[in-house]
């Protein structure tokens, strides 16, 4: 069982521009998919509710059934037009479940510059400390779904808004 998932790209927008997408909470949950109840601050949670994507109508598709889900996001860091770090329970997506008494995994957005744009490179950690009957679900669905929000980011700043 791996613990990390990685995932890098290049954006071809500036980076004070895919900062706001990671780090506005508005503009965040448009290409994410939530709809968040305030701003992201360091050392807060942010809530809100699932809700389908804005800018990619397979993956809105793909999220409707978990449409207006809770979501909790722990903002641990935000180290400006460099680093964001948030912690997740990943795929808590059963209603039935308390997933409050788990351990989260932490997810870092790291940005570098580049003359063509922005290099995102996307890191979660901290699968293994999951309980084992959702490790291996949780990374899986994971593993797919940072592809597809690489994907989302990358349509969101690659355009004028």
């Amino acid at each position: 069982m791996k613990d990390r998932i990685v995932k890098e790209t290049m954006l071809r927008a500036p980076q004070e521009r895919v900062w706001q997408a990671i780090t506005d909470a508005g503009k965040f949950g448009e290409w994410f998919g939530v709809e968040f109840d305030g701003p992201f601050e360091a050392g807060r949670q942010a809530t809100g509710r699932i809700t389908p994507t804005r800018v990619d109508r397979e993956v809105a598709k793909m999220q409707e059934p978990y449409k207006g889900m809770p979501f909790e996001w722990m903002v641990e860091s935000l180290e400006p037009e460099s680093r964001a770090v948030f912690r997740w329970h990943p795929f808590a997506i059963d209603k039935a479940v308390d997933y409050s008494r788990e351990p989260m995994t932490r997810i870092e957005f790291a940005l570098q510059p580049l003359d063509e744009g922005t290099r995102v490179i996307i890191t979660e950690s901290g699968f293994e400390a999951l309980p084992a009957e959702r490790r291996a679900k949780a990374y899986e669905a994971n593993e797919g779904g940072w592809t597809h929000q690489l994907d989302l980011i990358r349509k969101y700043v690659e355009v004028p808004y």
